[in-house]
């Protein structure tokens, strides 16, 4: 699965808990520098990272795709 770029929008922007551990220290250091700087450029590095890590755990990912593909 890869994240759009209107998810990894939402997802930086919003609240969403995250069965693991790894993913969700990922989307809190993105969410960082997101704050910092909001551009659209950002958000494709952001969206880059956040698709690396979902191919590279794919297979233990499962139920945090299920929360991804609904929004």
């Amino acid at each position: 699965m890869n994240v759009t770029l209107a998810q990894a929008e939402k997802i930086l922007k919003g609240n969403h808990t995250f069965s693991q551990l790894g993913f969700s220290l990922l989307i809190t250091r993105l969410k960082g520098i997101y704050s910092k700087d909001s551009s659209h450029d950002t958000v494709q590095t952001c969206m880059s990272e956040i698709n690396m890590f979902l191919d590279k755990y794919s297979a233990i990912m499962s139920s945090d795709f299920t929360i991804i593909s609904k929004l």
